[in-house]
């Protein structure tokens, strides 16, 4: 527990922020509060300087039965006293892997482009452990290039179990996918839909049944079977909603 404790506190430490990084402020937490009173899902802001939480959102998925002032209060401390203790190791190979991703990337702007999704438990005060989807992108960068404040956002995962880590970058066909085992990131080709698979996702997402999808497609019941089973084999789900939420994850739809 302790190693854990300790490389998530340091693994990203870092050591001073100076004026010419400051600029780059302004009002930026107004508009990460405008942001979180308009979507479902829990925000909150890192400081890797203090090594803090600069801000949590009142959404109440993340905050587990806590205030968002006692979160605040907490830091990284919330971590350690609500995610299990399998989840926390999981948690220290993410950060420490993340970090060793982001360290081979080019020392500019683009390395603001990227962000890491990873599912893991928090018990908090529930009665028993929630697992959540956590995504994490960089705000700010200091002037020599590591992530000074990041922005991170939760909600509910669709997975069944930890883990499931992939980062991103925006405008790429390329995703990067954590081998837990070997520890190593895998480059994979981002998935793609025909644009009736599309379409069909999307009747789904309104509540239509089968045969009103095919209603509105002018076709048979049995091709809309049949293009639920392709979306089915390229997702590797097994029903629609397993499909609606990989997509709406992966910004197919």
């Amino acid at each position: 527990m302790e190693n854990e404790k300790h490389s998530l506190l340091s693994r990203n430490k870092i050591d001073a922020v100076f004026d010419v990084d400051k600029l780059q402020l302004g009002n930026y937490l107004e508009v990460v509060k405008s942001f979180a009173k308009m979507t479902y899902q829990s925000v909150y802001v890192i400081d890797y300087e203090e090594i803090k939480f600069e801000y949590v959102s009142n959404n109440p998925l993340f905050l587990c039965g806590y205030s968002p002032e006692e979160v605040l209060e907490m830091g990284y401390e919330f971590y350690f006293k609500n995610v299990p203790e399998d989840d926390l190791r999981l948690l220290n190979m993410i950060n420490n892997s993340g970090f060793d991703f982001y360290d081979k990337l080019p020392n500019n702007e683009e390395r603001k482009l990227y962000s890491i999704s990873y599912d893991f438990h928090l018990k908090g005060k529930y009665n028993k452990p929630i697992l959540i989807n956590h995504k994490l992108t960089p705000l700010f960068l200091n002037e020599k290039g590591a992530v000074w404040k990041s922005l991170c956002i939760v909600s509910i995962s669709h997975n069944k179990k930890a883990g499931n880590v992939i980062i991103n970058k925006e405008g790429s066909a390329i995703f990067w996918e954590l081998d837990l085992k070997k520890e190593v990131w895998i480059a994979k080709e981002k998935t793609k839909l025909k644009d009736k698979e599309l379409e069909i996702l999307r009747l789904y997402a309104q509540g239509l049944t089968i045969n009103q999808i095919a209603e509105k497609m002018f076709v048979s019941p049995d091709t809309i079977k049949y293009y639920r089973r392709k979306i089915f084999e390229i997702f590797e789900v097994k029903n629609f909603a397993e499909a609606l939420s990989f997509a709406v994850d992966n910004k197919i739809i």
